[in-house]
């Protein structure tokens, strides 16, 4: 069966499809995978939250007995994350779909390595003259990022609930400031989606949705990293 052309408009800017109209199926895609990250992200900014409010009313014990639950929260989130990103990469490769796409952005990261990957990947959208390579190049960032947060999460998380830490400041610093990070993953994982739905063929939707369905990315931690940075809300590409 020939596949249906994308709609006239779409594909030409990471704005115009982050605000565009998508047809009541796509539509109603995005809002479930969006739906499903965004209870994951919750989960896992509630109990960080109610863990960082515990040690600053001086109850240590609990707030360490909260904190072991965080690593399985950010493994959750960043495996399906994952998951959703290695099916855009896919789909887009085997069927030649080309979003529309904007480089990562240093200011929307706090800590180094995601602020050294979005300096890399402005650097790389000048130097890749070819819409659909920045759009898998940012894929693969992403994931790289996500990797390495949930790494971090979990190095970090078991520190500071052993107790082994004298001073524990700087691990409860470098687990808000993944968590911030985090959500700027999250956030342009989204954007990717919108961008992609925009330009995915209709006659080609069932087919992704098998691909992100059979996706189930293990985790596989095997090392401690450090980020630092302030939590805030970011501004994202395409807003």
């Amino acid at each position: 069966m020939k596949s249906s052309k994308p709609r006239p408009n779409t594909g030409s800017s990471v704005q115009a499809d982050w605000y565009g109209w998508l047809p009541e199926a796509k539509l109603h895609l995005f809002r479930v995978y969006a739906g499903e990250f965004e209870a994951c992200y919750m989960m896992l900014s509630v109990s960080l939250n109610e863990a960082i409010a515990l040690r600053e009313s001086g109850n240590l014990k609990k707030s360490f007995q909260v904190i072991e639950v965080i690593s399985p929260l950010c493994s959750r989130l960043t495996d399906r994350l994952q998951g959703l990103l290695i099916s855009l990469d896919e789909h887009a490769k085997h069927y030649g779909i080309i979003p529309s796409v904007a480089p990562l952005c240093a200011e929307n990261f706090h800590g180094v390595r995601g602020q050294r990957a979005a300096r890399m990947s402005s650097m790389l959208n000048r130097i890749l003259l070819s819409q659909r390579a920045q759009f898998l190049r940012k894929i693969a960032s992403l994931r790289d990022m996500l990797l390495e947060l949930n790494l971090d999460f979990r190095d970090t998380a078991e520190e500071l609930s052993s107790g082994a830490a004298l001073d524990g400041r700087p691990l409860w610093q470098a687990l808000d400031d993944d968590h911030f990070d985090l959500n700027t993953c999250f956030r342009e994982s989204m954007i990717l989606l919108k961008c992609f739905l925009r330009v995915l063929p209709d006659d080609q939707l069932t087919s992704f949705q098998k691909t992100v369905t059979g996706q189930r990315v293990p985790h596989t931690p095997t090392s401690t990293r450090t980020a630092m940075r302030h939590r805030r809300m970011p501004q994202f590409a395409g807003e």
